[in-house]
């Protein structure tokens, strides 16, 4: 159901079953596919591709110019993936040329209120982030990781997968897949264990990568030496070889 009020430019493309609540402003070369709700009082920019059965809550705003000092009015995209939530006054942001161009946030995540994705962004599935949660541009967060409320993470920081950010915490470097972090400035906890058995994995799994946590992380090596370690004396399991392969392709330097 379209409502008498929203207003819906002529080159946007809604698919089968798209609801639009009142006064929600849909501009050209948009494109919502089925089954998606977009609430009352939101704004979606041009160049923002919504997925299937996603639900847009009111006051949202999606595909805004990115607050970059560098961006010159380029076309740049906003992708929501399928089955995405987007609750009240979220903020996603387009990319920029210089940062690839697209800001994409991943099939089934949980945006709740005021989270601002910002430029260049890249999110995995099923990431939840709680209220106020800040990323700034060129963020990459992997599959089912948790971001707590009032977190602000810096640009270019990499968040690992199932990796669990406490709630107000200031995150300026990569945190590693399988962990917990929080503080000011973020600091490791151990690894999000909990988390990991709600998602089915295994207690040998959990065993090899509480030993790999503890040689990295715990006993006062370089991360060389750690992760030459790691790789003598832990089975390399895919998430072993995965947290390996993580910290040795960071850039800004590994939360510890």
């Amino acid at each position: 159901m379209i409502h008498a009020t929203a207003i819906i430019d002529s080159k946007a493309e809604l698919g089968s079953n798209v609801e639009v609540g009142p006064y929600s402003i849909i501009r050209q070369n948009v494109s919502i596919e089925a089954g998606t709700v977009i609430g009352p009082h939101v704004i979606i920019e041009p160049y923002v591709t919504i997925g299937e059965d996603c639900h847009i809550f009111q006051y949202a705003a999606i595909g805004a110019a990115p607050q970059s000092l560098k961006f010159k009015g380029e076309k740049s995209d906003v992708k929501i993936g399928r089955g995405t939530i987007i609750r009240e006054f979220v903020t996603v942001h387009r990319g920029t040329e210089f940062g690839g161009g697209i800001t994409e946030v991943g099939e089934e995540n949980f945006l709740m209120a005021y989270t601002h994705i910002a430029h260049d962004c890249i999110t995995g599935k099923k990431v939840i982030f709680a209220n106020n949660a800040t990323l700034a541009g060129h963020i990459v967060i992997g599959d089912n990781a948790t971001i707590g409320g009032l977190v602000a993470i810096h640009q270019f920081v990499r968040i690992g997968d199932y990796a669990y950010v406490g709630g107000k915490s200031a995150v300026v470097k990569d945190i590693p897949p399988y962990v917990i972090a929080s503080g000011d400035r973020a600091k490791l906890h151990g690894l999000n264990s909990v988390g990991l058995k709600r998602h089915g994995f295994s207690q040998e799994t959990l065993s090899l990568l509480k030993k790999a946590y503890r040689i990295i992380f715990r006993i006062g090596i370089t991360l060389n030496e750690a992760i030459e370690r790691v790789k003598a004396e832990v089975e390399q399991a895919p998430e072993v070889v995965n947290l390996i392969d993580f910290i040795k392709s960071s850039r800004r330097g590994i939360t510890r």
